[in-house]
Protein backbone atom coordinates (compact mmCIF):
# COMPACT_ATOMS: atom_id res chain seq x y z
CA UNK A 1 0.00 0.00 0.00
CA UNK A 2 1.33 3.34 -0.97
CA UNK A 3 1.99 5.80 2.31
CA UNK A 4 -0.45 8.28 0.46
CA UNK A 5 -3.66 5.55 0.55
CA UNK A 6 -2.50 4.15 3.94
CA UNK A 7 -2.75 8.08 5.46
CA UNK A 8 -6.81 8.02 4.25
CA UNK A 9 -7.00 4.43 5.71
CA UNK A 10 -5.78 5.91 8.95
CA UNK A 11 -8.03 8.55 8.98
CA UNK A 12 -10.86 6.54 7.92
CA UNK A 13 -10.10 4.18 11.03
CA UNK A 14 -9.99 6.80 13.75
CA UNK A 15 -12.52 9.34 15.29
CA UNK A 16 -11.54 12.81 15.32
CA UNK A 17 -12.50 11.57 19.19
CA UNK A 18 -10.20 9.65 19.58
CA UNK A 19 -7.21 12.13 18.77
CA UNK A 20 -8.53 15.08 21.63
CA UNK A 21 -5.44 15.19 23.82
CA UNK A 22 -6.87 14.67 27.59
CA UNK A 23 -7.11 17.79 29.82
CA UNK A 24 -5.24 16.59 32.69
CA UNK A 25 -2.61 15.08 30.80
CA UNK A 26 0.80 16.54 32.67
CA UNK A 27 2.49 18.04 29.30
CA UNK A 28 -0.76 19.86 28.46
CA UNK A 29 0.62 23.28 30.63
CA UNK A 30 4.06 22.07 29.73
CA UNK A 31 5.91 25.74 28.08
CA UNK A 32 7.34 25.41 24.73
CA UNK A 33 10.74 25.88 25.56
CA UNK A 34 10.59 22.32 27.23
CA UNK A 35 10.20 20.63 24.34
CA UNK A 36 13.79 22.01 22.68
CA UNK A 37 15.18 19.45 25.42
CA UNK A 38 16.22 15.60 24.40
CA UNK A 39 12.90 13.49 24.76
CA UNK A 40 12.79 10.97 27.78
CA UNK A 41 13.40 7.33 26.97
CA UNK A 42 9.87 6.66 28.18
CA UNK A 43 7.31 7.32 25.08
CA UNK A 44 3.99 8.04 26.09
CA UNK A 45 1.87 10.50 24.15
CA UNK A 46 -1.70 10.89 22.91
CA UNK A 47 -2.37 10.35 18.99
CA UNK A 48 -2.58 13.45 17.64
CA UNK A 49 -5.82 14.72 15.75
CA UNK A 50 -4.45 13.97 12.01
CA UNK A 51 -7.32 15.52 10.16
CA UNK A 52 -5.40 18.63 9.10
CA UNK A 53 -8.29 20.18 7.35
CA UNK A 54 -9.74 21.28 10.33
CA UNK A 55 -6.67 23.18 10.83
CA UNK A 56 -6.64 26.88 11.55
CA UNK A 57 -6.74 28.41 8.04
CA UNK A 58 -5.16 31.90 9.35
CA UNK A 59 -2.15 29.79 10.43
CA UNK A 60 -2.39 27.76 7.38
CA UNK A 61 -2.32 31.16 5.17
CA UNK A 62 0.54 32.91 6.90
CA UNK A 63 2.46 30.24 7.44
CA UNK A 64 2.60 29.37 3.77
CA UNK A 65 3.68 33.41 3.02
CA UNK A 66 6.15 32.97 5.34
CA UNK A 67 7.71 30.16 3.81
CA UNK A 68 8.11 31.97 0.76
CA UNK A 69 9.15 35.29 2.32
CA UNK A 70 11.58 33.10 3.97
CA UNK A 71 13.12 30.75 1.23
CA UNK A 72 13.13 33.59 -1.34
CA UNK A 73 15.36 35.68 0.99
CA UNK A 74 17.28 32.90 2.40
CA UNK A 75 18.05 31.89 -1.25
CA UNK A 76 19.07 35.14 -2.45
CA UNK A 77 21.16 36.28 0.97
CA UNK A 78 23.02 32.75 0.56
CA UNK A 79 23.45 32.68 -2.83
CA UNK A 80 27.47 33.28 -2.70
CA UNK A 81 27.47 29.97 -0.57
CA UNK A 82 25.06 27.87 -2.95
CA UNK A 83 27.50 29.06 -5.95
CA UNK A 84 30.44 28.31 -3.80
CA UNK A 85 28.89 24.99 -2.93
CA UNK A 86 27.91 23.99 -6.25
CA UNK A 87 31.71 24.54 -7.96
CA UNK A 88 33.13 22.47 -5.05
CA UNK A 89 30.69 19.61 -4.99
CA UNK A 90 31.47 19.69 -9.29
CA UNK A 91 35.28 19.98 -8.46
CA UNK A 92 35.95 17.56 -6.52
CA UNK A 93 34.98 14.38 -8.84
CA UNK A 94 33.03 15.69 -11.65
CA UNK A 95 29.33 14.15 -10.42
CA UNK A 96 26.79 15.95 -10.76
CA UNK A 97 25.95 18.91 -7.64
CA UNK A 98 22.79 18.16 -7.00
CA UNK A 99 21.05 14.69 -5.71
CA UNK A 100 17.37 14.22 -5.72
CA UNK A 101 15.49 11.51 -3.86
CA UNK A 102 11.93 10.50 -3.23
CA UNK A 103 10.50 11.63 0.03
CA UNK A 104 7.57 10.90 1.95
CA UNK A 105 5.22 14.20 2.33
CA UNK A 106 2.32 15.49 4.32
CA UNK A 107 -0.24 12.59 4.00
CA UNK A 108 1.68 10.53 2.59
CA UNK A 109 2.32 12.14 -0.41
CA UNK A 110 5.50 11.35 -2.39
CA UNK A 111 8.03 13.95 -3.85
CA UNK A 112 11.62 14.51 -4.68
CA UNK A 113 13.98 16.04 -2.15
CA UNK A 114 16.70 17.93 -3.12
CA UNK A 115 20.41 18.47 -1.65
CA UNK A 116 23.81 19.34 -2.80
CA UNK A 117 25.59 16.07 -3.22
CA UNK A 118 27.55 15.62 -0.39
CA UNK A 119 28.28 11.68 -1.04
CA UNK A 120 30.11 9.43 -3.90
CA UNK A 121 28.09 8.87 -7.20
CA UNK A 122 27.19 5.70 -6.51
CA UNK A 123 26.08 6.39 -2.47
CA UNK A 124 22.60 4.39 -2.84
CA UNK A 125 23.66 1.43 -3.89
CA UNK A 126 26.24 1.37 -1.74
CA UNK A 127 24.13 1.74 1.26
CA UNK A 128 22.61 -1.88 0.93
CA UNK A 129 26.32 -3.04 1.72
CA UNK A 130 26.26 -0.61 4.87
CA UNK A 131 22.95 -1.82 6.48
CA UNK A 132 24.58 -3.34 9.49
CA UNK A 133 26.75 -0.56 10.14
CA UNK A 134 23.46 1.41 11.10
CA UNK A 135 23.82 3.42 14.63
CA UNK A 136 20.16 3.65 15.09
CA UNK A 137 18.72 0.75 16.92
CA UNK A 138 15.34 0.46 14.33
CA UNK A 139 15.77 0.07 10.71
CA UNK A 140 13.20 3.25 10.86
CA UNK A 141 15.60 5.59 10.38
CA UNK A 142 19.95 4.81 8.87
CA UNK A 143 22.51 6.72 9.92
CA UNK A 144 26.38 6.35 9.94
CA UNK A 145 28.64 8.48 12.10
CA UNK A 146 31.46 8.45 9.99
CA UNK A 147 29.82 6.87 7.02
CA UNK A 148 32.50 6.18 3.93
CA UNK A 149 30.44 7.33 1.50
CA UNK A 150 30.46 10.99 2.29
CA UNK A 151 32.96 13.01 0.67
CA UNK A 152 35.06 15.54 1.93
CA UNK A 153 33.54 18.52 0.60
CA UNK A 154 30.43 16.76 1.86
CA UNK A 155 31.72 16.65 5.03
CA UNK A 156 31.76 20.12 5.62
CA UNK A 157 28.70 20.44 4.11
CA UNK A 158 26.92 18.12 6.23
CA UNK A 159 28.35 19.61 9.37
CA UNK A 160 27.00 22.85 8.55
CA UNK A 161 23.79 21.65 7.22
CA UNK A 162 24.58 23.46 3.56
CA UNK A 163 24.03 20.62 1.89
CA UNK A 164 20.35 21.08 2.65
CA UNK A 165 19.91 24.50 1.31
CA UNK A 166 18.43 23.31 -2.28
CA UNK A 167 15.14 22.33 0.28
CA UNK A 168 14.21 25.92 -0.37
CA UNK A 169 13.14 24.83 -3.36
CA UNK A 170 10.95 22.30 -2.00
CA UNK A 171 9.65 24.73 0.49
CA UNK A 172 8.91 27.21 -2.62
CA UNK A 173 7.10 24.57 -4.52
CA UNK A 174 4.73 23.89 -1.53
CA UNK A 175 6.03 20.73 -0.81
CA UNK A 176 8.07 21.14 2.35
CA UNK A 177 7.84 23.84 5.29
CA UNK A 178 10.53 25.92 7.04
CA UNK A 179 9.58 23.90 10.16
CA UNK A 180 7.69 20.61 10.45
CA UNK A 181 9.18 16.80 10.60
CA UNK A 182 11.92 15.89 8.43
CA UNK A 183 10.83 14.42 5.35
CA UNK A 184 11.40 10.17 5.48
CA UNK A 185 11.90 7.74 3.07
CA UNK A 186 9.76 4.99 1.76
CA UNK A 187 11.74 2.54 2.78
CA UNK A 188 11.84 4.20 6.01
CA UNK A 189 7.54 4.77 5.72
CA UNK A 190 7.29 1.32 5.10
CA UNK A 191 7.87 0.01 8.38
CA UNK A 192 6.44 2.85 10.47
CA UNK A 193 3.60 1.54 13.23
CA UNK A 194 -0.09 3.28 12.67
CA UNK A 195 1.36 5.54 15.72
CA UNK A 196 4.62 6.33 13.58
CA UNK A 197 3.08 7.17 10.53
CA UNK A 198 1.17 10.65 12.83
CA UNK A 199 4.14 12.41 11.73
CA UNK A 200 3.12 12.60 8.63
CA UNK A 201 0.15 14.87 8.81
CA UNK A 202 1.72 17.93 8.03
CA UNK A 203 4.03 19.02 5.64
CA UNK A 204 7.81 18.35 6.13
CA UNK A 205 10.04 20.53 7.27
CA UNK A 206 13.71 22.23 6.88
CA UNK A 207 14.13 21.85 10.19
CA UNK A 208 12.29 20.63 13.44
CA UNK A 209 12.04 20.34 17.17
CA UNK A 210 14.23 17.33 17.37
CA UNK A 211 16.95 18.75 15.04
CA UNK A 212 17.66 21.45 17.73
CA UNK A 213 17.54 18.73 20.37
CA UNK A 214 20.35 16.85 19.14
CA UNK A 215 19.68 16.33 15.50
CA UNK A 216 20.68 12.95 14.47
CA UNK A 217 21.56 12.08 18.09
CA UNK A 218 17.76 11.40 19.06
CA UNK A 219 16.94 7.87 18.16
CA UNK A 220 13.86 7.43 16.20
CA UNK A 221 10.99 7.19 19.11
CA UNK A 222 12.08 10.20 20.39
CA UNK A 223 12.37 11.93 16.86
CA UNK A 224 8.82 10.99 16.96
CA UNK A 225 7.61 12.43 20.17
CA UNK A 226 8.91 15.95 19.68
CA UNK A 227 7.55 15.20 16.00
CA UNK A 228 4.02 14.79 17.38
CA UNK A 229 4.30 17.39 20.33
CA UNK A 230 5.47 20.13 17.52
CA UNK A 231 1.99 19.00 15.60
CA UNK A 232 0.15 19.75 18.43
CA UNK A 233 1.64 23.13 19.58
CA UNK A 234 2.50 24.38 16.18
CA UNK A 235 1.65 28.10 15.92
CA UNK A 236 3.33 30.88 14.33
CA UNK A 237 5.37 31.57 17.73
CA UNK A 238 6.49 27.97 17.85
CA UNK A 239 7.97 27.96 14.36
CA UNK A 240 9.60 31.43 14.94
CA UNK A 241 11.13 29.92 18.09
CA UNK A 242 12.54 26.56 16.67
CA UNK A 243 14.21 28.68 14.12
CA UNK A 244 15.91 30.97 16.32
CA UNK A 245 17.05 27.40 18.05
CA UNK A 246 18.24 26.22 14.31
CA UNK A 247 21.04 28.86 13.86
CA UNK A 248 22.88 28.36 16.63
CA UNK A 249 22.48 24.45 16.16
CA UNK A 250 23.78 24.43 12.59
CA UNK A 251 26.94 26.77 13.79
CA UNK A 252 27.73 23.76 16.16
CA UNK A 253 27.40 21.09 14.18
CA UNK A 254 25.92 19.54 17.09
CA UNK A 255 24.40 16.06 16.22
CA UNK A 256 24.62 16.46 12.20
CA UNK A 257 26.55 13.86 10.45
Amino acid sequence: MMPEQRFDVLIQRFSASDFEPSADRAYSAQPFTELIKPAPTSINVLPLNVHSSREDALYVVCKRAIDICISLTAILILSPIILVTALAVKLYDGGPVLFSQVRVGKKGREFRCFKFRSMIVDAEAVRNTLIDKNEHADQRTFKIMNDPRITPPGRILRRFSVDELPQLINVLRGEMSIVGPRPPLPSEVALYSDYDFQRLAVKPGLTCIWQVSGRSKLAFPNQVKLDLEYIRRRSLKTDLAIILKTFPAVLNGDGAA
